[in-house]
């Protein structure tokens, strides 16, 4: 039973528990915000990358130690595997949609709790709070700052539904007429019958988005505009 419960058990409990607490804060976070990886996800990858650096800091030691002779083992080994494997895990979370690139952010967060379970995973516990600390701050702070800046600048969301996309170059024509800049653009076909075009706008003060409705109802094929 000693040989069980011994003091490398304590500390490598002690690691993975601080990786679930910490992982779990960050993946709370993207599940309150209904991402496609969230609270379950971010606490499997981030404790499994902890179990992988304690393995690799304590599961060898007895090999190691009757073979120093011939044995020279480096413990970074797993976690740089571990760094460049978890690159798969967050691709999948991008999603590609038309022009639309979604799950970013998610795929950071992931690629970031992994490197979490590391440092917590060699006993690094200082660094691992303020580093979750300065994620959530992140993910928190600087989206709803985003939002700031959005508003500040005078942003809309149209959406535009079209029953044919060969006209869909006299949109851009008349937002170069009205100097609209774009910001995201996404193109929904899926059935073949009427396409959806969303796009992210900036506006000027003095432009009148009245104007801008008028003139892209002009446009031969668009059945409806709206802002989201």
């Amino acid at each position: 039973m000693n040989a069980i419960f011994d003091a490398d058990f304590f500390i490598i409990s002690t690691r993975l528990i601080l990786t679930l607490i910490l992982s779990g804060a960050i993946g709370y976070e993207r599940e309150v915000n209904k991402h496609a990886a969230g609270f379950r996800t971010h606490i499997l990858v981030g404790v499994g990358a902890c179990l992988m650096m304690v393995m690799s800091l304590y599961g060898f030691n007895d090999y190691v130690e009757a073979n120093s002779e011939f044995i020279r083992f480096d413990v970074a080994r797993i976690p740089s595997y571990v760094i460049s494997g978890i690159g798969f895990l967050g691709a999948g979370t991008i999603i590609v949609n038309g022009m639309t690139v979604r799950g970013l952010t998610t795929a950071a967060s992931i690629w970031t709790v992994a490197g979490l379970g590391l440092v917590i995973g060699i006993g690094m516990y200082s660094i691992a709070i303020l580093t979750t600390f300065i994620i959530l701050l992140s993910l928190v702070f600087l989206n709803n700052f985003e939002k700031v800046i959005a508003k500040k600048h005078h942003r809309v969301q149209l959406e535009i539904v079209m029953n044919d996309l060969t006209e869909i170059d006299e949109i851009f024509e008349k937002y170069n007429d009205y100097n609209l800049v774009v910001k995201n653009i996404n193109i929904q076909n899926e059935h073949g019958e009427n396409a959806v075009v969303t796009t992210d706008l900036e506006i000027g003060k003095n432009t009148s988005t009245n104007k801008v409705y008028y003139a892209l109802l002009q446009i031969d094929h668009v059945k409806q505009v709206k802002e989201l």
